[in-house]
């Protein structure tokens, strides 16, 4: 069984934006020996059957080495492939859409950008995280909506389950998030788009040990 509370630490978000083909699985590894705790699929730009194939890859490596394994946006992908959980926007099925296909054991993360609002309908209706951000300029998502540490701060004041921050974090300035109540810091770039996987996912890791 999935143990639910285990959304924290470094929360690394392959994008096959950043990674081809031929690197994906192996940048996954790094990034799991780096310290990730979670990895996340997520792909904008494959065939279904490309992505089953991957995200089969991927689920196998992590149940292997230990770590949860979520697919962004697909809750159909998920079921298909055993996933540990799906991580869902605002664009995405329902939560409750999402529950009812998945079941009662998977993990299910909501983004709430920077709605505080949000988050209390989320929990009540069964989401086991909530994702806020984005928390600093990124690349990704350059016009994601701007979240801040108050929000962090009042959404651990209101939820019994983990918060995860994303949006342009770096080991410089994750340990903000940590401290303002950040359960997990979810990462795309500052892992997936370095030339060192592993060491890049160290440096995060590392911010959780100082907690």
């Amino acid at each position: 069984m999935v143990n639910k509370s285990r959304i924290a630490g470094l929360y690394a978000i392959a994008d096959t934006q950043y990674l081809d083909d031929v690197r994906l699985i192996e940048a996954v590894g790094e990034a799991i020996a780096g310290g990730a705790r979670i990895i996340q699929y997520r792909d904008k730009r494959h065939t279904a059957e490309q992505r089953t194939q991957q995200t089969k890859e991927i689920a196998a490596l992590c149940r292997q080495r230990g770590v949860l394994f979520i697919v962004n946006d697909d809750v159909t992908l998920a079921k298909e492939t055993q996933a540990d959980g799906v991580h869902l926007g605002r664009e995405d099925a329902s939560l409750v859409q999402a529950r009812a296909q998945l079941g009662p054991k998977v993990i299910i993360g909501l983004s709430c950008y920077n709605e505080l609002a949000r988050v209390e309908t989320a929990q009540a209706q069964g989401a086991d995280y909530v994702a806020f951000g984005r928390f600093f300029p990124s690349r990704t998502k350059p016009r994601a909506v701007p979240a801040n540490l108050d929000l962090l701060r009042e959404a651990k004041k209101k939820l019994r389950i983990p918060v995860v921050a994303i949006g342009g974090i770096t080991p410089e300035n994750g340990a903000s998030l940590i401290a303002a109540g950040a359960d997990a810091l979810a990462v795309i770039e500052g892992v997936f788009g370095q030339a060192d996987v592993r060491a890049a996912a160290t440096r995060y890791s590392r911010l959780f040990e100082k907690k």
